[in-house]
């Protein structure tokens, strides 16, 4: 859905991340839960260089997304995206079920699968060339691509991680966006998973949504 300046919702977001991260930071999934449900939000920026005093008394670690809805006011975008999913069953069945089984593999995402990811982005982003990195890039590759199989089982052959794209689909193949096939082995029914998140509509709109709010990568350069 289009933004406005006079929605209910407010997301916030950072005005400027370097090339590498945009169309990776955590309020995409934000953005992605309210598309799929057509829900009009409105975005806050701030700046990731030089975060403002009184957005650590919002959000406990200066992070975003950070998320207000009249008098509701959640950080952790997991939390963020519950609280979205709770409204439409689009993303969360309404069937105990169904229900239960979409949480789970929002958490599985979050729990079982981001801290291995981004641990991989760590090593092969962040710490790049560095002697720690490199010894540990392995053992950490080994741990990734066992767990990757583990999840490629569960998906089979099937195009939704239950029998429907659920809030748990929308996490994991947000989770599963910051890996790259050039730097580990990940499974062909995995790649075309994420394929097939990354072409929803909903998403392509929140992607295009979170671009448009970033200045131009020179103006956000720290002097």
């Amino acid at each position: 859905m289009p933004q406005r300046d006079d929605a209910a919702i407010e997301v916030t977001a950072f005005e400027w991340v370097p090339d590498f991260a945009r169309g990776h930071v955590r309020d995409l999934r934000v953005r992605w839960a309210l598309e799929e449900i057509g829900l009009d939000y409105r975005t806050r920026l701030i700046s990731a260089m030089d975060r403002p005093a009184y957005y650590f008394g919002e959000q406990p670690y200066g992070q975003v997304p950070y998320y207000k809805e009249g008098d509701v006011e959640i950080f952790e975008s997991g939390a963020i995206v519950l609280h979205i999913a709770e409204k439409d069953e689009r993303l969360l069945p309404r069937d105990p079920v169904g229900r239960a089984r979409a949480q789970t593999w929002l958490i599985s995402a979050l729990n079982s699968m981001e801290p291995y990811i981004m641990n991989m982005v760590t090593i092969d982003t962040f710490c790049a060339g560095q002697e720690w990195a490199t010894l540990r890039r392995p053992a950490q590759v080994d741990m990734m691509e066992r767990r990757l199989q583990h999840l490629s089982t569960a998906l089979g052959d099937k195009n939704w991680l239950e029998d429907r794209f659920t809030v748990g689909d929308l996490m994991m193949v947000e989770a599963l966006r910051n890996l790259s096939a050039d730097q580990l082995s990940i499974p062909r029914n995995l790649i075309d998973y994420c394929a097939r998140g990354e072409a929803r509509p909903a998403f392509q709109a929140a992607l295009a949504a979170q671009m448009a709010d970033f200045k131009p990568a020179e103006e956000g350069v720290p002097a």
